[in-house]
């Protein structure tokens, strides 16, 4: 589905590769101005560079470590001064954890990941909402995981994050769709991203990050009375198999 997104502005937080890239990349082209944030300022400006080629919509940079309320803070100010709006919010930044499992997982490791793929998603939605309930409109859309759902051997720290993400997204959008806000998540499985060590297209079998993009603007293209709440996407033929 396509959709005309020319008005309308957006932040995608961990936008400077991966799945954030391809993201704010769809909502570009469909006429967005969007706020791309990331910790690394050096990727960023490349990223916003990059976009800002694709047009018709505008790429503002805010370099931000999500685990700071603070510099999220800042994001979404930077939105609202940007674009005198706020339409959409796609928390996408998260980290791994390392995949450990639990007599090795660190203290310090358990903290960076609850608090980048969990706390930081909270930050962005506390100084979202407020914007999007003056509008009367709004969309949020998370970007879990299917580990989300499904533990496995060495994810504690993952899990347990996305564990946790899944259930605040859902009590979140039973709390704000009275107020014109509406609220999904996106569950991929294997993307080829660099994500946990991977290398970006080394398995042609798995997700690409064009596939997340294309979900995010195809959630945009329901009706005001429709609300998919939850998307999981799967490889069709998981490692390769036929």
């Amino acid at each position: 589905m396509k959709v005309d997104l020319t008005g309308k502005a957006a932040i995608v937080t961990g936008a400077s590769k991966g799945i954030g890239y391809a993201v704010a990349e769809a909502l570009v082209t469909a006429g967005a101005g969007v706020v791309i944030c990331a910790r690394d300022g050096t990727q960023l400006e490349a990223a916003a560079a990059g976009l800002n080629q694709r047009g018709p919509g505008s790429v503002v940079p805010v370099v931000c470590d999500i685990r700071s309320h603070e510099e999220v803070r800042r994001v979404v100010s930077t939105a609202v001064q940007r674009f005198d709006r706020l339409d959409l919010l796609v928390n996408n930044a998260g980290i791994g954890g390392g995949f450990t499992p639990m007599g090795e997982l660190s203290p310090e490791v358990w903290r960076a990941v609850i608090e980048t793929n969990l706390n930081g998603v909270y930050y962005a939605c506390h100084e979202a909402i407020p914007v999007m309930a003056r509008q009367g409109d709004g969309w949020i859309i998370n970007i879990g995981s299917l580990a989300g759902r499904n533990p496995f051997a060495g994810g504690a720290a993952y899990n347990a994050s996305k564990f946790g993400l899944l259930g605040f997204t859902e009590a979140m959008m039973l709390d704000v769709r009275d107020r014109g806000i509406r609220v999904s998540t996106i569950m991929p499985g294997s993307v080829a991203t660099d994500f946990g060590g991977d290398s970006a297209g080394a398995d042609d079998w798995k997700l690409q990050p064009e596939d997340i993009a294309e979900a995010v603007t195809d959630l945009l293209a329901f009706p005001g009375r429709a609300l998919p709440s939850r998307v999981e996407l799967r490889p069709s033929r998981p490692g390769g198999r036929k």
